[in-house]
């Protein structure tokens, strides 16, 4: 990018790159959760939790029944966590109807669709130098330039360029080089694509210099601020939907999720589509005590996530809000297999 004030910028024509077939990774595809295996385990959950998560795949098959929407968004973990699969096949089962994240969330997805492995091993590559410095991150910078100028959304143009051939060359005409991978090796393990093929929207909300493809020579800040702000234009849309009823579901996603939903139902309810009757769950390990979200001396009182999604979001629109504490690798599968057994 280029800069004319007065300041001096760090000049990332220095860095060094290196290819993302050395890069040690913690996450390979026999690390991933598949459906099959979903089903077929038992989960020890509180029984608390277990009837609260019970009440809510109730309810979200109420939803889609009647045609309402289930929103979710996401943190990076569940990717991370190897639990993309199970949320695919929801998407493909007609049981979400968009998906949310930050750019974390899309980086991980990406990599487990172009290698089949994902999340770096920091702390060997920090004391190197070379954290998130795996040069195929220009394939996700030069997917959002490419995007931006066809002015799209930035969960759009990265699933095109995993699904779709032509868009995918461009990309991938610009950037590849000896040695990097020339196709995406496993698709399949992509929510992106899941998304991208079935036209369900997956909005991706970022920050500057959050990111390690923020590193890198090939970033413009401009395209990843421009796809983003469409993202949002997308998702807010998707929460006018709520005006009939539906669900807000928010997975270990500690401060973006419940910010930016916050804000879409503001925007919604400004032109009339407040979210009523709207059903809100909250989905983190940390314990929750509702009387400390009034109380500025409890650590409660600063969690956004259960604050807003669990207890003011229902209450501003005549609903109901669920906290699911726990690992996620348990009650995000468990959830999962809840949701298919009603079916």
């Amino acid at each position: 990018m280029d800069y004319k004030g007065k300041y001096t910028p760090f000049d990332p024509k220095q860095i060094i790159t290196y290819p993302i077939s050395s890069r040690e990774n913690k996450v390979k595809l026999e690390n991933l959760v598949y459906p099959e295996q979903a089903m077929e385990t038992q989960y020890n959950l509180n029984p608390e939790v277990g009837e609260r998560m019970n009440m809510l795949a109730d309810a979200l098959v109420h939803c889609r029944k009647k045609n309402q929407p289930v929103v979710m968004f996401t943190g990076a973990h569940l990717i991370k966590n190897g639990l993309g699969l199970l949320l695919a096949d929801l998407v493909k089962r007609d049981m979400i109807t968009c998906v949310a994240g930050n750019m974390a969330t899309t980086i991980h997805d990406f990599e487990l669709a172009l290698i089949g492995q994902t999340s770096e091993y920091v702390p060997k590559a920090l004391e190197r130098g070379q954290f998130g410095m795996a040069y195929e991150f220009a394939y996700i910078n030069t997917a959002m330039n490419l995007g931006n100028e066809q002015m799209l959304g930035l969960g759009e143009c990265l699933g095109k360029t995993i699904c779709d051939p032509e868009f995918r060359k461009l990309v991938f005409d610009k950037v590849w080089r000896e040695g990097a991978p020339d196709h995406f090796s496993h698709p399949d393990k992509s929510v992106l694509a899941a998304c991208y093929e079935r036209n369900i929207p997956f909005t991706v909300h970022v920050g500057i210099g959050t990111d390690v493809t923020d590193q890198h020579e090939s970033f413009d800040g401009r395209a990843k601020g421009g796809c983003s702000g469409r993202d949002f234009l997308i998702y807010t849309h998707e929460i006018e939907k709520l005006s009939i009823g539906g669900m807000l579901l928010n997975v270990g996603s500690a401060v973006t999720g419940p910010e930016v939903f916050l804000k879409a139902a503001s925007m919604t309810g400004n032109v009339g589509k407040r979210p009523l009757h709207l059903i809100s769950a909250d989905f983190d390990i940390r314990p929750f005590d509702p009387k400390h979200i009034t109380d500025e001396s409890k650590v409660g009182y600063y969690y956004r996530d259960q604050k807003s999604i669990v207890v003011r979001v229902p209450e501003a629109y005549d609903g109901k809000g669920y906290y699911i504490e726990g690992n996620q690798m348990q009650t995000f599968p468990a959830f999962y297999q809840a949701i298919v057994s009603r079916l």
